[in-house]
């Protein structure tokens, strides 16, 4: 009886001492933090997505603080999160556009042409390990297993007849889909660019007519007559300047391919 009185005595002499380390070392070790953290981290969406390019929100708030990041990077929260930041920063919030993903890629299950029956795991990772780069014959073409729908936080992505479609509405343009898409097939385009080539085929014209019914086939038909000088043919791909787009649409109405439409 005396040993357990004893064990039980001892064990309760260390947890005491070793409480009163821990509160000196936290006291020693203490740094201080700038109430502007805590502040600018209330203004934040709290999403820890990521798309600000810094290590979750309380990483972006600390290097808004010291200088190093600019008040409007938190895309989840937007144009009022940015005024917000800025304001306690005692900054001008800029006002720069929205952002958001889109999937440059029309191949659906009845567009493009595959080149086997994938009975794998149905992960777009998995697949990419069969045929080279997927199961379509397009190289470039959306995979369409939603391994982006499964990263993205805002319930912004979804599978469309076997391609990645983005709503645009619920986009915050964090881009963790194009982090978990083996093939990085999401980019990141201006809100009102509603016109856009969804498309991303390299190719020539007739290999890309033998991979996929509604592939760019860089004919160039485009750029010819847009009124805007906006369009250019790069790798047998068309591009559409954001910067130069007058979002005028006679670029859908020209192509032949229907593969330059507007985003909904």
């Amino acid at each position: 009886m005396m040993n357990i009185l004893y064990a039980v005595l001892v064990l309760g002499i260390m947890g005491a001492a070793f409480a009163a380390l821990l509160g000196f070392a936290s006291k020693v070790f203490h740094v201080e933090t700038d109430p502007r953290e805590e502040a600018i981290m209330e203004c934040l969406a709290g999403a820890n997505c990521g798309g600000c390019g810094y290590p979750g929100c309380s990483g972006y708030a600390a290097a808004v603080v010291r200088g190093e990041a600019p008040t409007d990077k938190c895309v989840a929260g937007g144009a009022e999160c940015a005024a917000k930041v800025a304001e306690i920063m005692g900054v001008s919030s800029g006002g720069s556009e929205k952002m958001i993903a889109f999937i440059p890629c029309s191949g659906s299950a009845e567009a493009a042409e595959l080149k086997f029956d994938y009975t794998g795991p149905k992960t777009c990772q998995a697949a990419m390990g069969y045929g080279g780069k997927g199961t379509k014959v397009c190289s470039y073409a959306c995979i369409g297993y939603g391994d982006c729908v499964q990263a993205c936080k805002f319930d912004a992505m979804h599978i469309v007849d076997g391609v990645a479609k983005v709503d645009r509405e619920k986009c915050v343009g964090c881009m963790a889909c194009a982090e978990a898409c083996p093939k990085a097939i999401p980019v990141k385009v201006p809100y009102s660019m509603n016109e856009l080539v969804a498309c991303r085929s390299n190719e020539k014209g007739p290999a890309v007519m033998k991979a996929c019914k509604v592939g760019c086939i860089g004919c160039m038909k485009c750029a010819k007559e847009c009124p805007a000088d906006a369009i250019q043919i790069k790798d047998f791909l068309a591009h559409i300047d954001p910067d130069k787009c007058i979002r005028c649409g006679h670029c859908e109405s020209v192509c032949p391919r229907h593969i330059i439409k507007p985003q909904e």
